[in-house]
């Protein structure tokens, strides 16, 4: 096992009260976290996802939790916010033993923890959901003028423009997060716990997280921050913890662990290439839009008059920042948006009918949405049910269930896609990120696309799981499915795409081979700076 806590402060502070000690000199001692867990041990029946774990964290750092999907990351640190008070071992905070059996008791110590899921009431406001459960007011009447300011100030203080009276429901996924983001950081507490920040940050939010997360760390906060992502390890984390298989098996300065270093011990094999693209072999073409756009709800153009193609076996990337109508894009062609959709759109040579997503998967188009929990998953219910929903039909003619038939085509896709998962009997909210992400594109592959959407097919995910999905993209093209892909980091949109089209407002800026690609042609375009075409 790597350094324990403390580690270069702790030699060097070691070494002068050695030195002082000889000299007859009091000293102070090495400086003592803010949180210390030892012996962490977690079962939830038979299975055991924690063993013997110890964490500390000091004020005035970005401890890193790193670890691939199902490690023990997301469970460790809902101990520590009262999520699990049922566990084994021990907790301190400034020495003293505690205990938290609810994220109430959690908050009232000191500790906020903003979970990867949502915590947000989404019919609520913003201000409301800022200060819940501690809005002002007096004798059980909320005062909204009050919270109202309160939480505008926060807002303002954190550089997030967002409307405090808005619905939660009616803000982007990106701006959902910021609320959560503002809701933790209203407690004013002394560790705060970040899990997949970013997920759904563009990059001018991220910087502005990153700006604020340095002032935290000024005022001697201790962030906990747990990311799949190794550029925001590189810049960010001044200490890493790695788990593995509910074990820690190292902590060090994050100057000591080089990224393949760190990576190896992730997944305890070498990765030998992070994006393993493969020569494209582009056949015919298989979708064609000309002038295409889709309209709002409000009579809005999210995406206006865009025109493209792509071939069989091709990955087409489609970049741009958040509100570029990337996903609108998808949508339409799904059918999810009704007949809210105007232009040609051509499948194979023939007109592409967009009345419903019944009708796409029935011409074999399929997406994959960007929120597996909310739109790509059933969480409730099992595996099977999930792995076999959109292809049912097939499995149950005449409009019988065939529940064998489902629980081998279910197998089979598990193998396919090597989701790890005690049973394909258990709920697949109870599965990892990672894990629960296989189920959904599993869901997707067993009813055999020719054109599949991905969009942030990689979000929340390890380092591990992405590149087997990589590698599945790989194979799904070689086979002559084509795919257009969105991802919000840019080194996976270039590695993995062919060609990249870039939208800004619905507007198409840019086209560009694999060769003319590059990040700032991209953010260029994507803030609508260029419109430039290139083969």
């Amino acid at each position: 096992m790597l350094g324990g806590a403390g580690l270069r402060d702790n030699r060097r502070l070691t070494r002068q009260a050695r030195d002082a000690t000889l000299a007859g000199v009091q000293m102070p001692s090495p400086p003592s976290p803010l949180v210390r867990m030892t012996g962490i041990t977690k079962r939830f029946g038979p299975v055991t996802v924690l063993r013997d774990v110890a964490l500390d964290i000091f004020g005035g750092e970005v401890l890193v939790l790193a670890g691939e999907n199902g490690a023990g990351k997301s469970t460790l640190i809902k101990i520590l916010g009262g999520v699990h008070p049922d566990f084994a071992g021990r907790i301190e905070m400034d020495g003293r033993a505690v205990r938290p059996r609810s994220p109430q008791e959690a908050n009232a110590l000191g500790v906020a923890v903003m979970f990867q899921e949502l915590s947000l009431v989404p019919s609520m406001t913003v201000a409301d959901n800022i200060f819940l459960g501690r809005s002002p007011g007096r004798g059980g009447f909320v005062d909204d003028r009050r919270q109202r300011a309160a939480a505008q100030r926060l807002l303002d203080q954190l550089g997030i423009e967002i409307a405090v009276t808005r619905r939660v429901e009616d803000l982007p996924i990106g701006q959902q997060q910021l609320t959560e983001i503002a809701k933790a950081l209203a407690r004013e507490a002394r560790v705060i716990v970040m899990d997949e920040p970013t997920s759904a940050l563009n990059a001018p939010e991220v910087e502005r997280l990153f700006s604020l997360i340095r002032d935290l760390k000024a005022r001697g906060c201790g962030i906990v921050y747990i990311t799949h992502k190794m550029e925001e390890i590189e810049r960010i984390a001044d200490r890493i913890t790695v788990l593995r298989d509910g074990e820690r098996v190292a902590t060090a300065l994050a100057a000591d662990l080089p990224a393949a270093k760190l990576v190896n011990l992730m997944v305890g094999r070498e990765v030998e290439q992070q994006f393993p693209r493969h020569a494209p072999q582009a056949g015919e073409e298989r979708l064609r839009l000309e002038n295409f756009s889709v309209s709002t709800g409000d009579c809005r153009r999210s995406v206006d008059g865009v025109s493209l193609s792509v071939r069989a076996g091709e990955i087409l990337g489609l970049g741009g920042l958040q509100g570029s109508g990337a996903t609108e894009l998808f949508l339409g062609l799904f059918g999810a948006l009704g007949r809210h959709v105007s232009g040609t759109a051509l499948l194979d040579g023939r007109p592409l009918r967009i009345e419903s997503p019944r009708a796409a998967i029935q011409q074999r188009v399929a997406l994959l949405t960007n929120d597996r929990k909310a739109t790509g998953l059933i969480l409730s219910l099992s595996i099977i049910a999930n792995a076999t929903l959109a292809g049912l039909p097939r499995l149950s003619p005449g409009g019988w269930r065939r529940p064998a038939r489902e629980a081998g085509a279910a197998r089979a896709l598990g193998e396919r896609m090597s989701l790890r998962a005690a049973s394909l009997d258990m709920e697949v909210g109870w599965l990892s990120g990672g894990n629960q992400q296989k189920v959904a594109l599993a869901k997707w592959l067993h009813t055999e696309p020719r054109l599949l959407l991905l969009d942030e097919p990689t979000r929340g995910i390890d380092i591990g799981a992405k590149r087997e999905i990589y590698q599945l993209m790989n194979d799904l093209t070689a086979q002559g499915i084509a795919i257009l892909l969105i991802t919000s980091e840019l080194p996976e949109l270039l590695a993995m795409s062919d060609r990249i089209v870039v939208l800004h407002r619905g507007r198409l800026t840019a086209e560009l081979d694999r060769t003319a690609a590059t990040p700032e042609r991209i953010l260029e375009a994507a803030m609508g700076r260029t419109q430039e075409r290139t083969r």
